[in-house]
């Protein structure tokens, strides 16, 4: 079992970034590990995820969470061990998940935690294929997709911790995958060993022509992470009645301007197509069901994982602009010194 520790270092948010953000947008803060009061949890953090949408999370205004504090510890998915315990349902030594920040130990109810099993998966799994981004893909294309055996699913972002998800459900579910990715080795990937069926190199093939090539009958169902050229790109080739799931804009972020729409929004109307966006925290009470199914393909060896892993809390400020610059391969984590 992990000793309990007296101190605790965090990432605060400093300011609100304005582009992409830089050191100055964060305070590196040392101070007295905190004490669990009744009902509550102490928990060492082993792993943190880092996800594009914590950019968004910087800015004030109104979207579908509230803004980080300035002064607050920057929010992040974890995953950790239980060092003390005031709350029934949890024991020192117990493995949980939850939303505890940036930060190398936290205090929270346990009613906002999970249990997890390092037995059924490697911890670092439960913020990945078995974690918020598995259950983003698993919704987001299931639900709002909705496809059917046949289909031709295009996916963007398509190495990172949700493409690579989307990618092995249209598969499962008797679908046509093809993936936008950048880069020789991430495409290699997609096709020889999570088993798409083509993907598109966007920083060194034309996407247009791929697209032509490699959905000879257009595209039925996009799951789009990145928004901007690309999006506006795939709306040219969409086949009648097509969905477009918009999970994130992941080049939009670091605009210092208003985000880039759409400006082929019209092949909606010709194509008889929608276009929907979609939060998976609505789905947060369905999140077992996808989690069992996710588990069961993984444990027949049909549904594979990849983490990004980089050594070290203090390297939080430089690992999350890898997101940013496409450099993450797989689900991009830190791991916290002495988990």
């Amino acid at each position: 079992m992990t000793p309990v520790t007296s101190v605790n270092h965090a990432f605060r948010l400093a300011a609100r970034p304005v582009g992409l953000p830089k050191d100055s947008d964060w305070s590196f803060t040392e101070e007295p590990a905190p004490e669990p009061g009744d009902d509550e949890v102490l928990v060492k953090i082993h792993y943190i995820s880092l996800d594009p949408a914590m950019r968004g999370w910087m800015n004030e205004g109104r979207s579908y969470i509230r803004p980080v504090d300035l002064g607050a510890v920057m929010r992040a998915g974890t995953v950790g061990q239980v060092i003390a315990s005031r709350h029934p349902g949890f024991s020192a030594g117990d493995y949980v998940a939850g939303t505890q920040g940036v930060q190398e130990v936290a205090v929270s109810p346990g009613g906002h935690l999970i249990k997890v099993d390092p037995r059924v998966a490697p911890l670092e799994v439960y913020l990945s294929t078995l974690g918020m981004p598995g259950m983003t893909a698993y919704f987001g294309l299931l639900d709002v997709g909705q496809p059917v055996p046949g289909d031709t699913v295009v996916v963007s972002a398509a190495a990172g911790a949700v493409g690579q998800v989307v990618g092995q459900i249209a598969k499962l579910k008797g679908c046509r995958a093809v993936g936008i990715a950048g880069g020789p080795e991430k495409c290699r990937y997609l096709v020889e060993e999570l088993g798409f069926d083509a993907a598109i190199d966007y920083k060194n093939d034309n996407v247009r022509a791929g697209l032509k090539e490699h959905c000879p009958d257009r595209v039925n169902v996009y799951f789009d992470n990145v928004g901007g050229e690309i999006l506006d790109t795939v709306l040219t080739r969409l086949a009648r009645g097509a969905r477009i799931i918009i999970c994130g804009s992941i080049s939009q972020y670091n605009n210092d301007g208003p985000p880039r729409g759409p400006s082929n929004y019209m092949a909606l109307l010709v194509d008889r197509a929608r276009m929907q966006g979609f939060v998976v925290f609505d789905y947060m009470p369905r999140y077992a069901e996808a989690a069992l199914e996710m588990a069961r393909w993984m444990y027949e060896g049909k549904l594979k994982s990849r983490e990004d892993v980089v050594e070290g809390i203090e390297r939080f400020p430089e690992a999350l602009l890898k997101l940013f610059r496409g450099e993450n391969f797989g689900k991009l984590l830190i791991k916290v010194n002495g988990a």
